[in-house]
């Protein structure tokens, strides 16, 4: 029999409605499990860990993030594979993070949530959750894990974890990943595409690292920004990198104040990398002549990659390297698993 540990961080999906006021709250361990009895039905064991107190997706941080990856890792040689219950709002910054902090994985870690709460008639919280379980369970003929990376499975498909972005709010289908195409889609059976999965060096031990360093920032591009602004955050005291989210392929103004202060802030040692604010494509520096400063100036650029894995990335490589500015650049411009499209 397989077995699969479902890691109860909190969101949606774990809260139930207060019949007398109508608010949500999350709902205690006896309740969720009489909402979802099919759990303890199946061929797969299930065994619950639940966060306690459970958290709301919009407080998650860093040692949430280091939390969850030790329960994967401190239970890694008992179970198949891990399902982690989030709410939606964070769970693509969640996911990015445990991607970078279980390096060589070998074994599924599936995220998913739902729009409604799990005791709502409508609600799409069974659907998530059991398919999530059958993938985090799901092994080839050989016995080997069919996805052995950090993903999210929500509606009827199943992302690269890193590759994703929460693009709806009240649809079912809330999460898209607009560079990188869908690992798995559910139907009456779940469909795999095999070439597009991420596999670690099977020779190699999985691996632990969850220090971080917070002091990162974006700053978004729009027109009739102004110095002071600018100015402001890259003076911030103990900024150590920064999201520069810049136009069409990597464009910005070309003002000269604009390149002397991106010029002063890498001079300083602040890390910055260029990323499009377009959901699809790659930032492309030096195709158009307003780009040409921004390599001038010392930026580097963030190809495909998502907001939420860079931020993510870049606090994982400040933590892992402290005081080695040149091994986090380096690691940046570098896949690492799967997060990023270099050519």
């Amino acid at each position: 029999m397989k077995k699969v540990l479902l890691i109860l961080t909190g969101g949606t999906i774990c809260m139930v409605r207060n019949r007398e006021t109508g608010a949500l709250h999350p709902a205690d361990l006896d309740t969720f499990k009489a909402f979802v009895p099919e759990l303890f039905s199946s061929d797969i064991k299930v065994e619950i860990l639940p966060f306690e107190p459970l958290i709301d997706s919009s407080d998650v941080n860093p040692d949430n993030w280091a939390k969850m990856a030790h329960a994967v890792y401190d239970h890694y040689e008992a179970y198949d594979g891990f399902v982690i219950l989030h709410g939606t709002d964070t769970m693509s910054y969640s996911g990015s993070a445990l991607s970078f902090m279980l390096a060589n994985l070998g074994k599924p870690v599936v995220f998913t949530g739902s729009q409604l709460p799990v005791g709502v008639l409508r609600s799409d919280a069974k659907e998530n959750l059991l398919t999530a379980i059958e993938i985090a369970a799901a092994t080839d003929e050989d016995g080997n894990a069919i996805v052995p990376e950090v993903t999210i499975f929500f509606g009827d498909k199943l992302f690269r974890a890193n590759r994703t972005t929460k693009r709806n709010a009240e649809h079912f289908t809330a999460f898209k990943s607009y560079n990188y195409p869908a690992l798995a889609q559910a139907g009456v059976h779940i469909t795999y595409q095999p070439h597009l999965i991420y596999y670690s060096d099977p020779e190699q031990p999985l691996r632990l690292r969850v220090e971080t360093d917070s002091n990162v920032a974006v700053l978004k591009l729009f027109p009739g920004i102004t110095k002071p602004v600018v100015h402001a955050l890259l003076g911030t005291k103990g900024l150590r990198g920064v999201v520069l989210e810049s136009y069409g392929a990597g464009n910005a103004p070309s003002d000269k104040w604009l390149f002397e202060e991106l010029r002063q802030a890498v001079e300083r040692g602040i890390v910055i990398v260029n990323k499009t604010q377009c959901n699809t494509g790659s930032v492309e520096m030096g195709l158009y002549d307003t780009s040409l400063n921004l390599m001038k100036a010392g930026v580097l650029s963030g190809y495909d990659i998502t907001t939420e894995a860079l931020l993510t990335k870049m606090m994982y490589l400040f933590g892992e390297f402290p005081d080695d500015n040149e091994q986090v650049k380096a690691l940046l411009q570098q896949n690492l698993c799967g997060e990023i499209t270099i050519e």
